[in-house]
């Protein structure tokens, strides 16, 4: 790792070798294809899958969920742990469509790094901007990774402005395309100037390298066509007169992005890129929390839960809390605290996931993800630590932006309901909340597609088919405030009123007016748009 100046005490060995790092990209940019690669590379496949492939070839292993196999998009994120040369690599999936983005962003929470995926062809798009925005909030490091480098794909340069124009920051190439589309043939690495050269017949196979001594070799001229050699050569100048020199610092700060080129599901530029993220990608880093901030190399266990997964495995009806180990070298069987309960939980069954492959976890350090199989006692926003009272602090819970109500196609079987919606509620799929007058549920999501998801998974796993209706509510805020002022809104505006899945009191809006209005009224109580989630 590269010596960066802090007063911080070195890591143990352990942890400094590990990253933790999230892939974030627009849908169909090959987010998942990559996935596949960092994994054939860690050696965790042994053949990378096609992803759009038919019926049962398709052997994608980062999406496990039923409808994720149908669609070819990733919905839940998932986590991977694996080995590259002496890094140990903890891999975070988020769901690439834009109607998960709360999952994504409480996902961005739990990594130190996030590696960009962007499409040759299509450059910056809608939702990319919006998790680097997320992204930027957290000053998260950035590695950027331009794919699709063997189809018709914009000019380098052209791509480089557009990252520096729309998401501000500099950007520095690591690797330079030579040709593009059917002409590609590689990259020159100008990190290690070495050619590395790409095999359109194998597409499981790393690709040769060659060592250069510098643009003048003359083996340059053995692989490369004149035309292309000689733009190559021009275009590197020109890059290394106008774009800025690689600084690991900036990089750490998240002030800078390196940017390898390459074609994933053709195995090129994914290695440069593995080697990139061990080089320049920081280790396990500080995690706020309250009352104090919590460091790796602390000896004594804590870490937060981020992500609930329910029924995993539908045989058991499992639930596995994903819990981020923020400080000290965790062992099976340890007694933690649960923070919010003050209760001793003993950790006998820990997992560490290969995609849906699990194995148990006889230990992890700081920086690891691990998973906690339980029965609904770890909620997203928990704290587990070895007796001490911290809460990891700015996970975020949004307001939902659409409303629907939701029934049982079955009357008798709203109990059955009404479990598997707090379940999805628990996970953090969607919200749900109990209206004071009037039967049913009001489920709400960040994104439509959701309620497919919803309505598709309460149907598998509970064998309840459900249907949404058309809610008259636009969105939802939580109420705060002292008692007495909370308890005459409540009493004034029961039609309005709901609780959570957590007990807490949400005013259920029609239109903006109903927002000004309680704001004009009840000057004692504030509307949130957001919650922590923690209890």
């Amino acid at each position: 790792m590269l010596d960066t100046v802090s007063n911080r005490p070195e890591l143990p060995p352990e942890i400094a070798r590990r990253r933790t790092f999230a892939i974030i990209s627009h849908p169909d940019a090959g987010k998942t294809t990559l996935t596949e690669k960092f994994l054939l590379y860690g050696g965790a496949i042994q053949m990378a899958g096609q992803v759009r492939a038919k019926g049962e070839a398709r052997r994608t292993r980062s999406d496990f969920m039923k409808m994720e196999q149908d669609r070819g998009i990733s919905v839940s994120a998932s986590a991977m742990s694996f080995d590259f040369k002496n890094y140990r690599f903890n891999l975070v999936d988020t769901p690439g469509h834009s109607d998960f983005s709360e999952d994504t962003y409480r996902t961005l929470t739990a990594v130190d790094a996030a590696v960009m995926v962007i499409d040759g062809a299509k450059g910056v798009e809608s939702q990319t901007q919006k998790l680097f925005e997320v992204c930027r909030l957290r000053d998260l490091p950035i590695l950027t990774f331009c794919n699709k480098m063997d189809r018709e794909s914009r000019d380098t340069f052209d791509i480089i402005d557009e990252i520096q124009e729309n998401l501000a920051i500099d950007v520095t190439p690591a690797s330079w395309p030579i040709g593009m589309g059917r002409d590609f043939l590689g990259c020159y690495d100008l990190l290690r100037d070495r050619l590395e050269l790409m095999d359109r017949a194998d597409r499981n196979k790393v690709a040769e390298s060659i060592e250069i001594n510098g643009l003048d070799d003359p083996k340059l001229a053995e692989h490369v066509p004149a035309a292309l050699l000689e733009q190559l050569r021009e275009e590197v100048e020109m890059a290394r007169e106008l774009l800025p020199a690689l600084d690991p610092q900036a990089v750490l700060e998240g002030h800078m992005t390196p940017i390898w080129f390459g074609s994933a599901i053709n195995s090129f530029g994914v290695k440069e890129l593995m080697n990139g993220i061990g080089t320049y990608g920081p280790e396990p880093q500080p995690q706020s929390a309250s009352p104090r901030q919590i460091s790796p190399e602390e000896t004594k266990v804590s870490g937060f839960v981020f992500k609930v997964q329910a029924n995993m495995d539908p045989k058991h009806r499992d639930r596995v809390a994903f819990v981020r180990l923020a400080s000290g070298h965790f062992n099976r069987g340890m007694k933690l605290t649960h923070v919010r309960s003050k209760k001793p939980m003993s950790i006998t069954n820990p997992v560490l996931f290969l995609a849906s492959d699990r194995e148990l976890a006889e230990e992890a350090w700081a920086g690891d993800i691990i998973g906690i199989p339980n029965h609904g006692q770890l909620r997203i926003g928990d704290t587990l630590t070895e007796g001490e009272a911290l809460k990891v602090t700015g996970i975020p819970s949004f307001a939902p932006e659409l409303l629907q109500t939701v029934r049982a196609g079955d009357p008798l079987k709203a109990k059955h309901l009404e479990k598997a919606l707090m379940q999805f509620a628990e996970e953090g799929a969607a919200k749900v909340f109990k209206p004071m007058i009037g039967s049913g549920f009001i489920v709400g999501v960040v994104g439509a597609l959701q309620f497919e998801v919803l309505g598709s998974r309460i149907e598998l796993e509970y064998g309840l088919p459900v249907r949404f209706e058309a809610s008259q509510f636009t969105s939802a805020r939580w109420v705060h405030g002292n008692k007495a002022a909370v308890d005459k809104l409540v009493n004034a505006n029961k039609q309005h009123m709901a609780e959570d899945n957590d007990g807490d009191m949400v005013y259920l809006t029609r239109l903006q007016w109903d927002i000004d209005r309680v704001i004009r009224d009840y000057p004692d109580v504030t509307l949130s748009a957001t919650k922590e989630m923690m209890v």
